[in-house]
């Protein structure tokens, strides 16, 4: 069964390593492009965007696809509403994985935004020791609140013309530990946390240091994302695209 997988997250990757070698698969992996450094599948993959609904239905006809796997980061909203059109328009199956959110505890200090620009003004006029580790699309939003210092945490640099006048960068990729995430709050000051609420464990550690220093975090919202059957897990995922190959497999057969 030819499927596509749509990556980018440590969902996918899991799902990779727990479908690669089953020959009753047949999956491409689909990464957005956004990391140039991405870590290797060890499966067939393609790089880059789709280039719309239209663009993806014809991808999916041409490479005879026959179910989809979103595994997309939770505020991947745009390639998941195409996915989920797509699917739709070609009548074939879509599996969304989507990790649960993460949850305030009585300890914690949120603040729950829309988006971006509204994190960047909840920070307030008064200058403040702002950590950003919200990935590199939505750094701009920052730019129009120049009088705090910023500490920003990507995989990869990101685009300077974009950044606040006052930044120090940091190059790491996750997963990270409770205890390095407050060793870095506190030799860098940090007066407040800005955070997209992506859940899982990779970077809920620094959700943990926050709360064991009693800074406050500024949380953005999760979009509304555009799912097929829903799931939380890889192991899920992989369990749904057997009993839908299983299925196939059967109505094929006339049984």
């Amino acid at each position: 069964m030819r499927i596509l997988i749509l990556g980018g997250t440590s969902e996918a990757s899991e799902l990779v390593r727990h479908i690669a070698g089953d020959g009753r698969l047949h999956p491409i992996l689909s990464l957005a492009g956004r990391t140039a450094n991405a870590l290797p599948s060890g499966i067939e993959t393609r790089v880059g965007g789709f280039g719309g609904v239209d663009a993806l239905v014809d991808w999916l006809q041409h490479n005879k696809t026959q179910a989809v796997i979103d595994a997309t980061h939770p505020f991947a909203a745009r390639i998941s509403a195409n996915a989920q059109a797509a699917t739709t328009r070609l009548g074939l199956s879509l599996c969304t994985v989507l990790r649960p959110e993460w949850e305030a505890t009585a300890s914690d200090r949120w603040t729950n935004v829309p988006d971006a620009d509204a994190a960047a003004r909840e920070l307030g006029p008064q200058p403040r020791r702002v950590f950003l580790s919200i990935g590199r699309q939505s750094l701009a939003a920052f730019a129009a609140a120049p009088q705090h210092t910023y500490l920003i945490r990507s995989i990869e640099a990101p685009d300077s013309a974009s950044l606040p006048p006052k930044v120090d960068l940091i190059a790491a990729r996750g997963p990270f530990d409770r205890a390095s995430e407050a060793a870095l709050l506190r030799d860098n000051r940090i007066d407040v946390l800005v955070s997209k609420n992506s859940g899982g464990t990779a970077t809920y550690p620094k959700i943990e240091a926050a709360r064991d220093l009693g800074l406050p975090v500024i949380m953005i919202n999760r979009p509304h994302k555009a799912c097929g059957t829903a799931v939380t897990t890889a192991a899920e995922a992989h369990a749904w695209l057997i009993a839908h190959h299983d299925a196939r497999t059967c109505s094929e057969r006339g049984v």
